[in-house]
């Protein structure tokens, strides 16, 4: 233990005193092995065999991306983010290091096997639970606890998704989604806070820090859009209505040749939709799932409604939480994502820095397999308007 690095202030990264309050170190224990143990059923199907998976730009080699939780973990928390610290795994900076390694080149690494590869995420995660065995921890030290077992909880939620992609059985149950009343939320013209405030515990750089916002009366809804609601849309021939759609949208349509989401087909006269490795019946009152920003603009054109900006949405959130149905399905907005005013980067500057020039559009809320403490109305989600692969919906607000 005396040989794990504690983060030193470097040029550039933050006080990590404006994160506070940090949770009690045996709190982040309990989230790490939470986290852990998801892994570890996710990806229990690799003790047998490394999966061939297609090259794919919206997935990830699943053994690549076993060893990079464990190597990001490593980095940051036990490393001190130093490359002249050295991993207890020889190479691992050249094999897991997103930043390095190009997503189309992780298929032709050559990588550890499985049972190697899950010898060095238990190395790793029984030492982190001993680091945190001491309580208090710094400043820097329970943030970068955070970081490292938020980000795992990201990859756990990317497996789910990639599952999907893939059609792999889920081994994980999750809660069927239930019906919440569809009326809109009236919010008054106003000046609302964006943005995370110092104090309030730990955020990613992109929620810094809160600025207000003008924002005139608007109208949104109370919970994202049904399933039986897109599907009006859909046998309206809604995908096939050129006026409803974007230059880039219509584009998107004709080459990946949509009709209805990517996951939905008529079985008889009703929809099905494909859930990891089985078809079942279109629940009507569930989230619609699996559509792109796209889509969900097109539907809005044919409904007479608009898409939410994220100063709306976060605005709604935060002043009607008791009336604001979300956390089912992460929900595009109409905003791109951009830096607050005053951004600066933490110390993981690939986080957010790097898209902002690109075409990424904002997301808010959460899915069914978020789990519940990365849930905060000020987390900024971020894919490119093509992505449908996430567990991704919208909300609507009236024109």
């Amino acid at each position: 233990m005396d040989n794990i690095a504690e983060p030193t202030a470097r040029a550039g990264w933050p006080d990590f005193s404006l994160y506070r309050p940090h949770p009690p170190a045996g709190v982040l224990r309990e989230w790490l092995a939470d986290a852990h143990r998801l892994t570890g059923v996710l990806t229990q199907f690799l003790e047998g065999a490394n999966p061939v998976v297609p090259l794919l730009p919206i997935v990830n080699p699943p053994i690549w991306e076993l060893g990079h939780i464990a190597w990001f973990q490593e980095f940051w928390l036990h490393r001190g983010g130093d490359f002249a610290r050295p991993s207890m795994l020889p190479h691992a900076d050249r094999w897991y290091d997103s930043a390095r390694v190009a997503h189309d080149t992780r298929w032709s690494l050559v990588l550890p096997d499985a049972q190697a590869t899950r010898a060095y995420v238990e190395a790793v995660y029984e030492r982190t639970q001993a680091l945190l065995d001491r309580d208090p921890l710094s400043d820097a030290r329970a943030y970068f606890a955070q970081l490292a077992i938020f980000h795992q909880d990201m990859h756990n939620e990317a497996f789910c998704y990639t599952w999907q992609t893939l059609a792999y059985a889920m081994p994980v149950a999750w809660p069927e989604a239930g019906a919440s009343p569809a009326a809109d939320l009236e919010i008054p013209a106003g000046t609302c806070t964006l943005g995370a405030n110092p104090g309030t515990g730990f955020v990613f750089d992109n929620e810094k820090w809160a600025h207000a916002v003008s924002l005139p009366a608007f109208a949104i809804a109370r919970r994202a859009v049904g399933n039986a609601e897109y599907a009006a849309f859909v046998d309206a021939g809604g995908y096939a209505r050129r006026e409803l759609w974007s230059a880039a949208g219509w584009a998107m349509r004709e080459r990946l040749a949509l009709a209805h989401p990517r996951y939905w087909r008529r079985d008889g006269g009703a929809w099905s939709v494909r859930r990891f490795d089985r078809w079942t019946p279109l629940a009507a009152h569930a989230p619609v799932m699996h559509v792109s920003w796209h889509e969900a603009e097109a539907y809005c054109a044919w409904a007479g409604r608009r898409l939410p900006s994220e100063a709306e949405w976060e605005c709604a959130a935060g002043s009607r939480s008791d009336r604001f149905d979300c956390g089912r399905a992460w929900e595009w907005t109409s905003s791109r994502f951009a830096p607050y005013p005053g951004f600066s980067a933490d110390p993981y500057k690939e986080y957010s820095a790097p898209w902002f020039a690109d075409e990424h559009r904002v997301l808010r809320g959460g899915s069914f397999a978020t789990p519940r403490r990365l849930l905060r109305r000020t987390w900024r989600n971020f894919y490119t308007p093509e992505r449908a692969d996430m567990f991704c919906g919208f909300r609507s607000c009236a024109i």
